[in-house]
């Protein structure tokens, strides 16, 4: 097989299997089978795909033989093949946890079709080389998540929807707009060939004015100060696996496209654009972290820190050094992982507590001490508690502040992590340590959870392990970010000899 076509697998496995689930809508054994054996599929594409990028530098694929820039490319650089790799990890995650978690009713709905679907939509858009491409698969995981999101049909699935989907589609607007201008401008939809034609262009104010327009339509996706309330008004409302998909793969598909427009194209007036990124990260961080503080649902207190913690990632991108950007990568890396498997055992908490609400919450610690232990390895991690893979993200990002002299930053990413460590350590007290709350709540009767367990179990030792091997994880984030800052290493593996 021709090396090339692998870059297609993680984006053309899941269509397949989506189409094959939705074939055997009726046969739920079948739908479970499928889910887990085209995820592991997925990865397993995944795995090879980024050691292939690794050994061998930026793969690219010309769709149909059309050479660019006149076709459509998917192109693996390492960042790619990083998120795609997170992709598959999560989805597999994701596909387990559902054997146990996901209602028969349901599966009758689509539940796996649409998981397919849009696991094909945030692997599309971490591959495609071409900014209206990108924006198509943007509205297929919109489609797909959207659909998701309303399953069950209760009041505060809609109340959250209507604000998912609202400004998710005036984000969506946005960017096409700005794809229209840009149009104009360059004459090109092939980002590589984008690049090299905006050197060109004799208007640098209007550069700008796309930049701006880019830079609004993907925070919102991104979840990112101002409009991120879409966020904590929906992430909390579906089913516990389609929320830890949702938390570990939609807003970063905002993140990377944020990373690869402002390194690979945007990258004339740093200085201004950059500089808005630093504010927009600093809010973002600080307007998630204070409201997590104010919550006592557990699923609205970790839907907030997602904000809180895409302002980290946001932070890589707007100090633009080097090492600033080998933290953001990394901290990408570390958040996927972790937050979707907060999620996870968030559910496992609803199951063997009976609640969301920590104020009905209490005794597990005492009850279930493995689960204890789950929660903890992922929680310290999101605040950054050493030996975990966050105490490392957030040091490189912190370093990489000190060294830009960025001090206001530095010390609100600092206030920022201390404020995330005070909302891990409620959720303990309150769902953990204290004593349960009488009268207690009935839970289900005992259940074979063995497939949740194992799921959230692998997710936390990946977590404990890429803390503990930072150094090989530092050195594949370092090669990412060199990348990033080598943008001519990008046009030139698509365009060849087209320029």
């Amino acid at each position: 097989m021709d090396m090339s076509v692998l870059i297609a697998l993680p984006v053309i496995i899941p269509l397949i299997i989506g189409a094959l689930s939705l074939v055997a809508l009726n046969n739920h054994g079948v739908q479970r089978i499928l889910g887990v054996l085209g995820t592991a599929a997925v990865l397993v594409a995944a795995i090879v795909l980024i050691w292939q990028t690794w050994l061998n530098g930026i793969k690219v694929l010309e769709v149909g033989s059309w050479p660019a820039p006149f076709g459509i490319v998917l192109v693996s650089d390492l960042l790619g093949a990083i998120m795609v790799l997170l992709a598959a990890i999560t989805g597999f995650a994701t596909a387990v946890y559902s054997l146990k978690t996901v209602r028969k009713r349901f599966e009758r709905f689509g539940y796996y079709p649409l998981l397919h679907l849009l696991l094909a939509g945030v692997n599309g858009a971490f591959l495609t080389g071409d900014i209206f491409n990108l924006y198509v698969w943007f509205e297929v995981l919109l489609v797909a998540s959207f659909a998701l999101l309303i399953q069950g049909g209760e009041r505060a699935q809609m109340e959250g929807a209507i604000k998912y989907v609202t400004l998710n589609l005036l984000s969506s607007a946005l960017f096409l707009t700005a794809i229209g201008l840009l149009y104009g401008l360059v004459g090109s939809l092939n980002m590589a060939d984008i690049a090299v034609r905006l050197q060109q262009v004799e208007d640098p104010k209007m550069v700008t004015l796309v930049a701006m327009l880019f830079l609004i339509a993907f925070s919102i996706k991104a979840a990112a100060f101002p409009l991120f309330f879409w966020l904590p008004a929906s992430y909390h409302t579906p089913q516990v696996a389609v929320s830890a998909v949702f938390a570990g793969l939609l807003t970063k598909v905002g993140v990377y496209a944020l990373y690869r427009v402002f390194t690979l194209m945007f990258t004339g007036e740093v200085d201004f654009t950059h500089q808005i990124l630093l504010w927009m990260a600093v809010f973002t961080m600080l307007t998630g972290v204070l409201g997590a503080a104010s919550q006592y649902e557990v699923r609205r207190i970790l839907s907030f820190h997602i904000i809180s913690q895409i302002g980290y990632m946001m932070l890589g991108l707007a100090l633009f050094t080097p090492l600033a950007l080998i933290g953001g990568v990394f901290y990408i890396m570390h958040h996927i992982i972790v937050k979707a498997n907060l999620f996870f055992v968030a559910g496992m908490m609803y199951r063997l507590g009976g609640s969301f609400e920590l104020k009905q919450l209490g005794g597990l610690y005492k009850k279930h001490p493995g689960l204890a232990l789950l929660f903890m390895i992922p929680a310290f991690s999101l605040a950054g508690v050493p030996p975990l893979s966050g105490f490392f993200a957030k040091f490189i990002l912190i370093k990489a502040g000190v060294e830009a002299q960025a001090w206001w930053a530095v010390a609100i990413a600092l206030f920022v992590g201390l404020f995330t460590l005070f909302s891990m350590i409620k959720i303990w007290n309150e769902a953990f340590w204290k004593k349960a709350p009488e009268p207690a709540i009935e839970v289900p009767a005992p259940y074979r959870n063995t497939a949740l367990y194992w799921t959230t179990g692998l997710l936390a030792a990946m977590t404990v392990a890429i803390g503990i091997f930072a150094q090989p994880i530092y050195v594949l984030a370092e090669t990412a970010a060199q990348q990033l800052l080598e943008p001519q290493r990008y046009i030139e593996a698509v365009l060849g000899g087209a320029k």
